[in-house]
């Protein structure tokens, strides 16, 4: 089992930033990616951002591409978002995820292991 917990979420203004946390724990050594998603109200959960854990491989979602930055930190098995220029649309609930397998990690089915979420709402 892996465990997730995410934090930093938050009220920003837009063309601010914030930073998000996921803290990784238990059989970290079976997560082949790390995947963040997001989901407004009335909203299907849609892809954010993913890396590999191993060589650190990135890959974003075109409407946040130049904005957000997906990094981990294999010593404290932690991975973060780093949001700049944030707009009102960014505004969701933001899950973190992990991937056994390694494919598909665009979609959310492509992930075994979810957090619990934190809110980042933008104010225009």
């Amino acid at each position: 089992q892996v465990q997730l917990v995410e934090s930093g979420g938050g009220l920003v203004q837009a063309g601010g930033s914030l930073r998000l946390s996921c803290a990784v724990s238990g059989r970290t050594f079976s997560s082949a990616a790390m995947g963040w998603f997001r989901q407004a109200p009335g909203k299907e959960r849609e892809f954010v951002a993913t890396i590999n854990w191993n060589v650190g491989y990135t890959h974003y979602a075109s409407s946040v591409r130049g904005r957000f930055t997906i990094s981990r930190d294999s010593a404290t098995n932690t991975v973060y978002l780093q949001m700049n220029s944030l707009k009102p649309e960014d505004t969701a609930v933001y899950y973190c995820a992990a991937a056994v397998r390694g494919f598909n990690l665009i979609t959310p089915g492509g992930y075994d292991y979810w957090g619990q979420g934190t809110q980042v709402t933008v104010s225009s």
